[in-house]
């Protein structure tokens, strides 16, 4: 061998300080040069430290403080809570015309939407539009996306009207159900704040992305099935939000039940919006035609219906919209009894979907400008505003990626587009709600319909199911559960299918083969090099994870399965059998003392069938380890190789030479 042959599997090679009693490995080669070194000793509060930072301060908050006088750091942490005071300095006039266009063409998209959204949920529409008012403007000083647009969203709606409807019937007892929802959302807001604040935001990366895809796509059918009962003018509908009640409904109802009229206007106005995003889609010059479509819709229909009083004729209408600003709900908050504690549970859950929506939808168009965006500053953001709204009659409120996408194409610069939105909302509310009155719910329910479409993202699963077959079935666990189940249940499989992903690929970490690739001192995977070549009488195994407590025994006994194949496969082929096992250890990152217990026994297992164990290139938590348990003592230094080419090169040497 070259005197630089160093194994190319090393991607995690320790490059630490020595301990004297350690000896240079290797044969007959320069390679000897090179050792396993032992990193230099840390004391415990150091450790302590590194670790706390790295879980709760890895994007190293302080950064901009560095070197800064004093009014320069107040100054940035007025900042940090305010995003507001920094990019307010540079607006300008040209921002603030985009910011405007934007603004304007989100609230011609939301006040429909609210309205739709108000009823998802069981409350009053006016209260849809409430969350449209002050959130936003909360969000607008506090939130570090300049592009997502805030208010209520159709799955975080459904979740909470289904949830909040199994503890108070809102139609017999709207009061106390209010309040029950004002409760749930000021724990949301709570939730939401106290993650930001305490920089538990990786809480939410638990739910995996095929997980979401699964979710949102059965809430999104969940969703368009519920608005069946407008679409169709179905005055009894069942309460149950599962497909099977929901269709059994619909079609008890097509003898009797269902209005042709509502049947004409929503499924008009629904195949007008599906046009309309379909043009926006082809051309995205053209976004603002599906933009305005819904409010065109709502014009025309409530004018239609007015003019000819269909509502006489069974053709459901919105009916009454209470004018005015949100009213204080300080008071109606339970703050005792035992709807305080449902209210919390609901909020909470209802808070973490809103989280995991709303950071999703801010990263990507953060990722979409290149602009940084702390997910923690966006969670307190978020829990704030939700505070607030609670506080202010308003339900739960997040990022909707509807009007998220239209505010990027519509030029929005800055948060200011929210507040444009949110002042065209303060108009409706003062001036237009008693316009809404002839509005036909059939043409709410076709905008939610086309609204929650969008939800369902087809290239995203049959990506994931070209992709990873695991995460497939994690992503149709959590759309049926949703659709055949409730939302809610749905949630829960979304998480513990996520969850069970993670466990099992800890619990069941991968050991592979290794083979050599010919002319070279580089050993990779069997598998995915078929003509890598096995070394005689040598077994090559790759551990491809921390050794822990959950998996130890798992990997010591995978271990000693391979030795028996590999054995009798040897015995079949008259090749001689296995007298050294070498374990690489690149990729073990960490070990514990269940882990290292694990190794000792498979040492004294191996020693008992005349097996040689070596290990190659621990890395420097593994290697000080080993030498804080006195693992090194018992295998014996001369065991442990910076390479799996040195450890190869001292057990086989002839097998190097005929390579």
């Amino acid at each position: 061998m070259k005197s630089n042959s160093i194994s190319a599997e090393n991607d995690i090679s320790s490059n630490i300080s020595s301990q004297p009693h350690q000896r240079k490995v290797g044969n007959n080669t320069s390679s000897h040069s090179h050792k396993v070194e032992v990193p230099p000793k840390r004391n415990l509060l150091h450790d302590f430290s590194t670790t706390f930072k790295e879980i709760f301060f890895h994007d190293d908050p302080l950064y901009e403080l560095r070197d800064q006088p004093k009014r320069k750091k107040f100054l940035l942490g007025i900042q940090s809570f305010f995003p507001i005071v920094g990019w307010a300095r540079d607006y300008n006039l040209k921002k603030f015309r985009g910011d405007l266009i934007a603004g304007l063409t989100i609230a011609s998209l939301c006040i429909p939407q609210d309205i739709g959204y108000a009823k998802l949920a069981n409350v009053p529409s006016q209260y849809g539009l409430y969350t449209s008012f002050v959130p936003p403007l909360i969000y607008a000083a506090m939130g570090s996306s300049r592009d997502i647009a805030i208010g209520p969203v159709a799955v975080v709606s459904l979740l909470l009207g289904d949830m909040l409807k199994k503890e108070i019937d809102p139609k017999k007892h709207l009061n106390e159900y209010l309040r029950l929802a004002f409760t749930a959302t000021f724990f949301a807001g709570i939730t939401e704040a106290a993650l930001g604040l305490l920089r538990l935001g990786f809480i939410i990366e638990f739910l995996s992305h095929a997980a979401v895809v699964g979710f949102m796509a059965g809430a999104a059918i969940t969703i368009a099935l519920q608005q069946l009962k407008g679409l169709l003018g179905i005055s009894v509908f069942t309460t149950q939000t599962d497909i099977v009640h929901v269709m059994d409904s619909v079609w008890s109802n097509v003898h009797h039940g269902w209005n042709w009229e509502t049947v004409v206007i929503g499924i008009s106005f629904l195949a007008f919006l599906l046009t309309t995003k379909f043009i926006a889609s082809k051309n995205k010059k053209l976004f603002w035609v599906a933009a305005i479509a819904p409010m065109i819709s709502v014009i025309i229909s409530t004018f239609c219906v007015y003019i000819t009083r269909a509502d006489k004729r069974g053709v459901s209408i919105v009916r009454h919209i209470d004018k005015g600003i949100n009213k204080s709900s300080v008071h109606k908050i339970y703050w005792s009894g035992t709807y305080l504690a449902k209210g919390a549970r609901i909020g909470i859950i209802a808070g973490m979907v809103g989280l995991t929506e709303a950071v999703a939808i801010g990263r990507t168009f953060a990722t979409l400008k290149d602009y940084p965006i702390d997910g923690n500053k966006e969670m307190l953001a978020l829990g704030v505003m939700n505070i607030a709204g609670s506080l202010t009659s308003c339900i739960v409120a997040t990022g909707s990626f509807s009007r998220s996408a239209v505010n990027y194409m519509a030029g929005c610069n800055t948060a200011v587009s929210n507040i444009v939105m949110s002042m065209v909302v303060l108009l409706t509310l003062y001036v237009i709600t008693p316009l809404f009155k002839y509005t036909p719910n059939a043409v709410i329910a076709a905008i939610i319909i086309s609204a929650v479409a969008g939800l369902i993202d087809f290239k995203a699963a049959y990506h994931i199911w070209k992709v990873d077959k695991l995460d497939f079935m994690a992503l149709l666990g959590a759309f049926f559960g949703v659709i055949f189940k409730s939302v809610e249940i749905g949630l829960l499989v979304a998480v513990v299918l996520s969850l069970a992903k993670i466990l099992l690929q800890v619990t069941r970490p991968r050991i592979t083969l290794l083979g050599n690739l010919m002319g070279t001192t580089i050993y990779r995977n069997v598998e995915q090099y078929p003509n890598a070549s096995k070394v005689p009488g040598v077994l090559i195994l790759r551990v491809d994870s921390a050794i822990y407590f959950s998996n130890a025994n798992y990997i010591k006994e995978r271990i000693l399965r391979w030795l028996r194949d590999e054995n009798d496969l040897n015995k079949k082929q008259g090749l001689p059998d296995i007298e050294h096992l070498i374990v690489e250890m690149s990729p073990v990152i960490d070990i514990d003392t269940t882990g290292i217990q694990s190794l000792e026994e498979l040492h004294k297992v191996l020693t008992k069938r005349d097996i040689q164990l070596e290990i190659a290139n621990p890395g420097p938590v593994v290697i000080e380890k080993l030498i804080a348990a006195k693992y090194t003592d018992r295998i014996g230094h001369e065991h442990i190789f910076l390479t799996v080419g040195d450890a190869v090169a001292q057990c086989a040497p002839k097998a190097i030479e005929d390579a």
